[in-house]
């Protein structure tokens, strides 16, 4: 049984780890933030400021998912709606991805960013959207009201992970590859991500109508 009920965490770990590396893999301001933080700095201080980025994202994704998550599950009503919207959204972002993803360019920036503009850049392009924190918070909260109690923080884990690994692996490969990186992979990666997204808002909306009726 033990062995059972860790395998069922690790699931849920993975399951959050790639719901996302699909959601934060989508380029936008905070990916193109770290892109240009890559090819305009050294290494040691595009991680740095790829730091800063993590802990803004961290942040928001906790607050939106922890929060909101606490209301889906006292109030099924409140499920039902953030779920339909959440997935509409979702599907909305799916289909923002594949049309952009063939409009990718790699910032170039060959300037030292002093690290206090850093920082506050990277919390300005988590936090300065009032959609995305609209999105993130519908979009979490969605997520947290198909967890039962117990999944809910080796989820989050889950998700906080994978933008750790999303993040620091862009900023690792940009800093050693630069100007060689051919754009194709990235557009084919936002390919990948809109078809997982898009595919993901079907299955809330899904879930939803089948609490519905």
């Amino acid at each position: 049984m033990r062995i059972e009920g860790e395998f069922i965490m690790l699931s849920v770990v993975l399951r959050g780890m790639l719901i996302s590396f699909a959601l934060v893999s989508s380029i936008g301001m905070q990916n193109l933030f770290v892109f240009n933080s890559a090819m305009g700095n050294r290494m040691r201080r595009a991680l740095l400021i790829c730091t800063f980025v993590w802990v803004a994202d961290t942040s928001l994704t906790t607050v939106a998912f922890l929060g909101m998550g606490a209301l889906v599950s006292r109030y099924l009503w409140l499920k039902i709606l953030i779920m339909l919207l959440g997935g509409v959204i979702v599907v909305w972002m799916g289909f923002g991805v594949l049309r952009s993803a063939s409009q990718i360019e790699l910032g170039k920036n060959d300037s030292q960013m002093p690290l206090k503009d850093a920082f506050a850049s990277a919390w300005i392009v988590t936090f300065a959207n009032p959609q995305a924190i609209i999105d993130t918070g519908v979009t979490m909260g969605a997520l947290r009201g198909t967890l039962t109690n117990d999944q809910v923080l080796p989820f989050l884990g889950g998700i906080i992970l994978a933008t750790a690994i999303w993040f620091f692996a862009i900023t690792l490969i940009i800093g050693i590859l630069k100007n060689r990186l051919p754009k194709r992979i990235l557009m084919w990666i936002n390919i990948i991500s809109g078809v997982i997204v898009l595919g993901y808002g079907v299955l809330l909306i899904i879930n939803a109508f089948r609490l519905i009726f």
